[in-house]
């Protein structure tokens, strides 16, 4: 049989672990919805994008098995944990020092493409929550290549939605963050945040 025995429970499986690992809260879903709700949708979708494009890049990594490659190279792995770390408290702390939405014009600009892109490569729970999504599901059982280019496809159009979903609840809360104080302490909590949730995918 090309597929596996229940090609569409299979299916179901492989995007139900993608929404639980991928789209749960982790560094770079909560800088996307930060982002947004600190600098509004226009001002951030390159920052999205930026985020999107990183994350599909880790999934290809993943698929392609050059993160083990990586990993298998003796103190790589502990270099690229350090930088990655350091880069993520750099973009909290842009986060939390960001103006309010009405001085952001005089005083501020949203985070780049480039800082989404370095903050997914970065993002030490994508890699984990990839590669387990990724090498714990199976939708090809003859051929290794097809499952893994199916599975890579899949994940890919997770990747945009769970951007997409993280994005529109920063822009819930932007007319929230319209007080300049009300929005001083959202853009603190949520660097404090992201901060968190880098600690807690780095000791799982």
């Amino acid at each position: 049989m090309f597929f596996s025995a229940a090609p569409w429970q299979s299916l179901l499986t492989l995007v139900l672990k993608a929404v639980a690992l991928m789209g749960s809260p982790g560094p770079t879903n909560m800088a996307v919805m930060a982002t947004t709700a600190a600098f509004g949708i226009r001002a951030s979708l390159g920052f999205v994008s930026g985020a999107i494009v990183g994350t599909s890049a880790v999934l290809l990594a993943v698929a392609t098995g050059v993160v083990a490659l990586l990993m298998s190279i003796p103190g790589l792995g502990s270099a690229l944990t350090l930088a990655s770390s350091a880069y993520i408290l750099y973009l909290a702390w842009k986060i939390a020092a960001a103006p309010p939405p009405a001085k952001q014009a005089a005083d501020g600009l949203a985070p780049s493409f480039v800082a989404g892109l370095l903050l997914a490569i970065a993002n030490p729970k994508a890699w984990f929550a990839i590669a387990a999504v990724f090498t714990g599901s199976m939708l090809v059982e003859t051929s290794r290549e097809f499952d893994a280019l199916l599975k890579t496809a899949v994940l890919t159009v997770m990747i945009v939605i769970i951007h997409l979903f993280w994005m529109l609840g920063g822009v819930s809360l932007t007319g929230f963050l319209g007080d300049p104080l009300r929005s001083r302490i959202a853009n603190i909590l949520f660097g404090l945040i992201l901060v968190g949730t880098t600690v807690l995918a780095l000791i799982r």
